[in-house]
């Protein structure tokens, strides 16, 4: 199927009964994409309509993708450019030395503070849905991805009474603030945007770019299959992008504001505008507001 010059522009998603867990969901979908056959996988219960929207949208960036070679790791159809590949490599090498001590500095701080890893390892959807392994500094307790559900009413992207009674208008981002998870050097880390540094490790691997959309968590990217908010992972995952660098010197800024920033990056990608991008993001991280 695969080889076959039309059947591999269709798109083949994979809809099982049985429901499961995040971690197990997040496994199951990692090797069906490392396949190259599987293009989406969705238990049920699940919404038809976003999975029809999802096919729309398959078949329209496969049928326009360019054939790939046969030993070629599935990758969603989004490739990077070279020089943005290149920049990549380069400023990530150079970054991980000028800040290796530093970096090593945060390790021993976390270890001294908290029980668990040094670093926070999350499956996450980046460029056309590829998932791969996410590092950050943990700055969080051990347990916080268990405590998650307990503090959903306190997301700031969480919709209004008016919003949760439109339907499918469910919240695809997860931000809480003051979030009591949150450890003594963890909010230091997150304030000055140091528990960031371990995905220059990501950048040097290829799994991301010095600037694109962020990738996402499994669960904040089932959200966003359909066709108007699908855009954004037609570009790649970033460290920092455009949505970042324009939330500074705002209070709050909504899923749609964010989705539309996305696919607005995604749709006027480029050089320059990444280079412009990364001169806002240095005054961003000094802003009060975490992003």
């Amino acid at each position: 199927m695969q080889k076959h010059h039309y059947l591999k522009s269709i798109p083949f998603i994979v809809v099982s009964r049985h429901s499961f867990t995040g971690n197990d969901f997040a496994k199951i979908v990692s090797m069906l994409q490392k396949t190259g056959l599987v293009d989406d996988f969705y238990a049920l219960p699940a919404d038809w309509e976003q999975i029809g929207n999802r096919i729309e949208f398959l078949s329209l960036h496969k049928a326009s993708a360019k054939p790939a070679s046969d030993d070629e790791e599935f990758a969603g159809y989004v490739k990077m450019p070279m020089a943005k590949r290149i920049f990549d490599i380069i400023f990530s090498f150079i970054a991980l030395i000028v800040f290796g001590p530093l970096m090593l500095l945060i390790a021993l701080a976390i270890k001294l503070e908290s029980k668990g890893p040094v670093l926070y390892k999350s499956k996450r959807a980046g460029a056309g849905y590829r998932i791969f392994n996410f590092y950050k500094f943990r700055s969080m307790t051990q347990a916080a991805d268990k405590e998650l559900n307990s503090l959903s009413h306190l997301n700031q992207y969480a919709p209004t009474n008016e919003e949760q009674q439109a339907p499918g208008n469910n919240t695809s981002f997860v931000k809480i603030s003051n979030d009591p998870r949150v450890t003594r050097v963890g909010w230091f880390i997150r304030k000055t945007s140091l528990d960031e540094l371990p995905q220059l490790i990501n950048v040097l691997k290829g799994d991301m770019s010095v600037v694109g959309n962020r990738p996402l968590p499994l669960y904040e990217a089932q959200q966003l299959t359909r066709d108007i908010w699908a855009k954004r992972f037609l570009a790649p995952a970033g460290i920092t992008g455009l949505w970042q660098v324009t939330k500074r010197g705002k209070a709050n800024m909504s899923a749609e504001e964010r989705i539309q920033l996305d696919n607005d990056y995604a749709q006027n990608c480029s050089f320059k505008l990444d280079l412009l991008i990364i001169l806002k993001t240095f005054p961003a991280m000094l802003q009060k507001e975490e992003v």
